[in-house]
């Protein structure tokens, strides 16, 4: 764990749903905040994104759920920055047990943008250097995910608590739209085991709201996120059936 960063976390009920299990958007959240944390630590993390104008947007998220944190664990959040090539960042987690097995790993994408033209930016040509950890969580490609065709459209509303400071719906409530849009049987019938998250374009704060596409095959499940025909985000989520 050299140079990786690391917080520990007690899993406490009200982050849990009716089985124990952490919620998709407990999860999604504390990987976002231990790497704001580190970017901070780094001196390229939100204090100096706001000086001068420039943010960070993430476009990938794939989160592999090797065992599903419970009530009561005491979790470990662990992030590194793990590659970058001129225009995309890369940075990798995992959350480790008390014992420290592991129980989820995590990489994500993400690029800089220049806030007053909504372009990308070189991230070496406008932030201090980083130091980078040639080691990857989850050794998997970023690739544009397949159109598919929707069984079902869920509407949900965007909520005051939905937006986040950054002035834009929360990432972690598009993982929120895509597991709770399979429904509730199917929901009560099976644990999430994957989610893999593809960010095209943001959805501003006053949108009343979106509406989620839905495809479900035995237990992989695709979604796209929408308003009207502009397309937010396509998500894919692999599951596994409870047994009772």
């Amino acid at each position: 764990m050299a140079g990786k960063y690391a917080e520990k976390r007690v899993l406490q009920a009200y982050q849990c749903d009716r089985y124990g299990n952490v919620r998709p958007l407990i999860l999604m959240n504390e990987l976002q905040g231990v790497a704001d944390t580190n970017a901070e630590v780094l001196g390229c993390g939100r204090s100096y994104l706001i000086e001068h104008n420039i943010a960070w947007v993430v476009t990938h998220y794939l989160v592999d759920i090797v065992e599903m944190p419970r009530e009561g664990e005491e979790l470990s959040f662990i992030t590194w920055p793990s590659s970058y090539d001129g225009l995309r960042a890369f940075r990798d987690f995992e959350v480790r047990g008390s014992d420290g097995r592991l129980m989820v790993r995590a990489t994500s994408q993400w690029i800089l943008i220049d806030m007053k033209r909504r372009r990308p930016i070189r991230a070496d040509d406008s932030l201090p250097s980083w130091p980078i950890i040639s080691e990857r969580a989850w050794d998997r490609k970023f690739e544009k995910f397949p159109d598919f065709d929707a069984e079902k459209t869920h509407v949900f509303k965007c909520r005051f608590d939905d937006i986040d400071v950054n002035q834009h719906i929360n990432n972690a409530v598009y993982a929120v739209w895509a597991t709770e849009s399979v429904g509730y049987v199917y929901r009560n019938q099976h644990v999430l085991k994957s989610i893999e998250l593809n960010f095209k374009k943001e959805i501003s704060p006053d949108t009343p709201e979106v509406s989620v596409d839905v495809a479900i095959d035995g237990l992989v499940t695709r979604h796209k996120i929408r308003t009207g025909d502009t397309e937010h985000a396509y998500v894919i989520c692999t599951w596994e059936e409870i047994k009772k």
